[in-house]
C-alpha cells in the first residue's frame, strides 16, 4: 500500500503546510530561503559597530576642561558659543587653546561642569560682555540611550517587513493569513477516545454494519489475503440525536486509531479556495497517522448536489470543496488507510458522485430506537445516577415513543436535576414523569387565566381528548392538562402503547379527527371557533395534503407523489395541484363533521371529562378515562 508519508505518533512530526507555493522565498522555484534571525543579528551588529565607531570619533574630538580653564577663556573672551543644560556646559572655543590638565592638549570643543557655589550672576554677565551665544539644548546622551534610540525606527521597520513578507506568503499559501488551515489538524489521540461501542446502545444492527470496518483497521492483513479492500467511507444517515456522531467516535475508540472530528461548516468560508485548501490539510494530516478515521459532520452543509442555482459555475466555494473531497477521497492521491465517516439528516441532497462505490461506499441508517433499545439506552444514560427501586426503565421506555437517544440523555437529565431540586438521595418514578411532562408538554407558566377563558380551555382539551377515547384504533390519551405550557392554553398528550412504523388511511382520518377535536367541541358548546386551534389546524394540514400528494390515499389523484417529502417544488400541473388542494379539504370536512358528531352524540362524557379538568386541573390516564366513564384502553368497543 502506498502512503505519502510513514506512520507517525500524532504530535512528533511537525506539519507541513498543506499548500504549494510558487515565487516565494523557500518555496519551489523560488528563491533561496532567507535565515530572518540571522539576517536580524548581522544587522544588529554592523549597525552597533558603526555607531561605537562613530562615537568614538565624535567623543574624541571634546575636551573635558576644569571649570577655572573655562572661566579662563570667558574672561579671555575666546568662547564663541556654549550649549547648558543644568549645571553642565558643552561649547566651542573662537581659538584653539591648550588644556593645561591634559599636557597642554590643544582644543576647540570642550565640556565641563559648573560648580554648586559658583556665581553664576557674575557668569552670566561675563558671557553677556563675551558676546558668547547661550542655548539650552540637550547634552550628548548616553551610548546606551542613544543606541536604542537609533536602533528603534530601524527595529520598526524591519520587524514590519518581516511581518509583510510572512502574510504574504500565508495569503498565497493558506488563503489570506492561515484561513485556510483546517481547524481539524489536530487528531484525537486513540489514547483519548474513550467512546467504546458498550457506550452505544440501541442501535445494534447499525453498530453490526461497522464492526466490519472495526475489524479491518485492527487486522487488515486477513482482508488484504483475499483481496478485501477498506471501505473509502462510510455515511450515517438519521434524524438528528440518533447517535451517529457517538457511532463514529465508537469506531475509532474501538479500533484505537487515531481520529479526525470536523463540522462541514469549518471548510466554508466567503473567500474561494479556502474550503478546498482546509480539506487537503486535513486529509494529509490524516495520511501521516494512517490508518485513522476522518469523520465530517453534517455533510450536506457542503456535498449538496451541484448543478443547483445556488452556485456560478465552477467557482463556486462550495462546490470547490465538494470537488477536492471527491478527488481526496477517490483520485489520483487517494487516502489509502484513511476512512472517511459522514454524518446527516438530509442523504436526499447529497451529490451522486459523493455516494458512489469508491466514495461512500456504504450507507448507514440511523434511525429512532425502539423500544428494547430506548431500554438500553436508558440503562447506558443512568449508570451514575442513583434510581430508587421503584423505578422501571421498561415502563419510561414504553411511555417514551419516538424519542431519540439524545432525547432520552436529556429526559434523564432532567429527571436527575428535579430530584436534587426536591432534596432527594436517589431519582424516582414521580421525577421521571415530571420530567417527562416537562419535555413533551412544555414548562408550566403561570398565569391566571379568567373562569370563561378556563372553562373554554378545558372544551377544547376534553374534545381532543374525547375523540381520541372513542376513535378506533387511536393512541391512547396519555394526560390531560389545562395547565398553560409554552405557548399552549392547554395540553393533551396521546402516545402509542407500541412503536408504530407504518399508518393506514383509517389512522391517518382518526388522527385529522382528533386534532379538530378542540376546534369541534368549542363549536358545539359555545357556537364559535377561536384562535387556540392553530397548531391543530398546522398537523391537520399537513396530514391531508401528505395522505392526498404523497402517500396515494385519494381515488382522484391515484398513487402519485405530488407534493415531495423533501420541501422541494412539486412537479405538477396547476389542475394537479388545485386537485390535490379539494382532496385534503373534502378529507378535512368529512373529519371535521365527524368530530362534532361524535361530541355531540357524547357531550355527557364531555362535560364530565371538563368538570373533572377544572377541579384537578390535571388528568393522568386512570383519571381521564374514568371521568369519561370509558373502559381502560384497547378494551372499547368500536361504535
Amino acid at each position: 500500500m502506498e502512503r505519502s508519508g510513514s506512520p507517525q505518533a500524532p504530535g512528533k512530526d511537525k506539519p507541513k503546510p498543506p499548500w504549494r507555493s510558487e515565487g516565494l522565498p523557500g518555496s519551489p522555484g523560488g528563491r533561496p530561503k532567507i535565515n530572518w534571525w540571522r539576517f536580524v543579528v548581522t544587522l544588529l551588529v554592523v549597525y552597533a559597530a558603526f555607531f561605537v565607531v562613530s562615537s568614538f570619533v565624535d567623543s574624541g574630538s571634546v575636551e573635558t576642561i576644569s571649570y577655572t580653564e573655562f572661566t579662563k577663556q570667558v574672561n579671555a573672551k575666546n568662547v564663541k558659543d556654549i550649549y547648558a543644560q543644568g549645571l553642565s556646559v558643552e561649547g566651542n572655543l573662537r581659538a584653539a587653546a591648550k588644556n593645561p590638565d591634559q599636557g597642554n592638549e590643544t582644543y576647540t570643543k570642550f565640556q565641563t561642569e559648573i560648580p554648586q557655589f559658583a556665581n553664576t550672576d557674575q557668569l552670566d554677565q561675563q558671557l553677556s560682555s563675551g558676546q558668547v551665544e547661550i542655548t539650552s539644548k540637550p547634552l550628548t546622551r548616553g551610548f546606551f540611550s542613544n543606541l536604542l534610540l537609533s536602533l528603534l525606527p530601524v527595529l520598526l521597520l524591519a520587524g514590519l517587513w518581516i511581518w509583510i513578507m510572512r502574510r504574504g506568503a500565508s495569503m498565497m499559501g493558506g488563503g489570506l493569513g492561515g484561513l485556510g488551515k483546517s481547524k481539524a489538524a489536530k487528531p484525537v489521540e486513540a489514547g483519548r477516545v474513550r467512546v467504546t461501542f458498550d457506550d452505544v446502545a440501541g442501535i445494534d444492527e447499525v453498530e453490526n454494519e461497522l464492526v466490519e470496518i472495526v475489524d479491518y483497521l485492527k487486522d487488515p492483513g486477513k482482508y488484504r489475503r483475499l483481496g478485501a479492500k477498506l471501505p473509502k467511507g462510510v455515511l450515517l444517515a438519521g434524524p438528528p440525536g440518533t447517535g451517529k456522531t457517538l457511532l463514529a467516535r465508537a469506531v475509532a475508540g474501538e479500533a484505537k486509531v487515531p481520529f479526525f472530528s470536523a463540522s462541514a461548516s469549518e471548510f466554508i468560508e466567503m473567500i474561494v479556495g479556502v474550503g478546498a485548501s482546509r480539506v487537503r490539510d486535513l486529509f494529509e494530516e490524516a495520511r501521516k497517522v494512517a490508518p485513522s478515521i476522518v469523520f465530517i459532520d453534517e455533510i450536506d452543509a457542503i456535498g449538496r448536489a451541484r448543478g443547483g442555482a445556488g452556485g456560478i459555475g465552477g467557482h463556486d466555494e462550495r462546490e470547490q470543496t465538494l470537488n477536492q473531497i471527491l478527488t481526496e477521497m477517490d483520485g489520483f492521491s487517494g487516502a489509502e488507510g484513511v476512512i472517511v465517516i459522514g454524518a446527516t439528516n438530509r442523504p436526499e441532497v447529497l451529490d451522486p458522485a459523493l455516494l458512489r462505490p469508491g466514495r461512500f461506499d456504504r450507507t448507514v441508517q440511523v434511525g429512532l430506537p425502539d423500544a428494547a433499545g430506548r431500554t438500553a439506552i436508558l440503562a447506558v444514560h443512568t449508570r451514575g445516577v442513583p434510581l430508587d427501586g421503584e423505578v422501571g426503565l421498561d415502563q419510561i421506555a414504553r411511555t417514551t415513543p419516538g424519542m431519540t437517544g439524545a432525547d432520552l440523555a436529556n429526559l434523564v437529565n432532567e429527571a436527575a436535576l428535579l430530584a436534587a431540586k426536591r432534596g432527594k438521595e436517589k431519582v424516582g418514578s414521580s421525577d421521571f414523569a415530571d420530567a417527562l411532562e416537562k419535555l413533551q408538554l412544555g414548562a408550566a407558566r403561570s398565569i391566571v387565566m379568567p373562569e370563561e377563558e378556563r372553562t373554554r380551555t378545558a372544551f377544547h382539551e376534553a374534545g381532543h381528548a374525547l375523540l381520541g377515547m372513542l376513535q378506533p384504533g387511536a393512541d391512547p390519551v396519555r394526560k390531560i392538562s389545562i395547565i398553560p405550557r409554552g405557548r399552549a392554553l392547554g395540553v393533551t398528550l396521546s402516545t402509542p402503547d407500541t412503536d408504530r412504523y407504518a399508518y393506514d388511511e383509517q389512522y391517518l382520518r382518526g388522527r385529522i379527527t382528533g386534532a379538530l377535536g378542540g376546534m369541534a367541541a368549542e363549536q358545539v358548546v359555545y357556537g364559535v371557533i377561536t384562535t387556540g386551534a392553530e397548531n391543530d389546524l398546522e398537523q391537520v394540514t399537513m396530514i391531508a395534503r401528505g395522505m392526498v400528494g404523497r402517500w396515494g390515499m385519494s381515488e382522484r389523484v391515484g398513487p402519485l407523489t405530488i407534493l415531495p417529502g423533501d420541501g422541494a417544488q412539486p412537479q405538477a400541473s396547476p389542475a394537479t395541484l388545485a386537485t390535490v388542494d379539494e382532496e385534503a379539504r373534502r378529507i378535512v370536512d368529512e373529519c371535521y363533521e365527524r368530530a362534532v358528531q361524535v361530541l355531540s352524540d357524547n357531550r355527557d362524557k364531555l362535560d364530565a371529562i371538563v368538570k373533572a379538568l377544572l377541579e384537578h386541573e390535571t388528568l393522568d390516564e386512570a383519571g381521564a378515562y374514568a371521568a369519561a366513564g370509558l373502559p381502560a384502553p384497547g378494551k372499547f368497543s368500536e361504535n
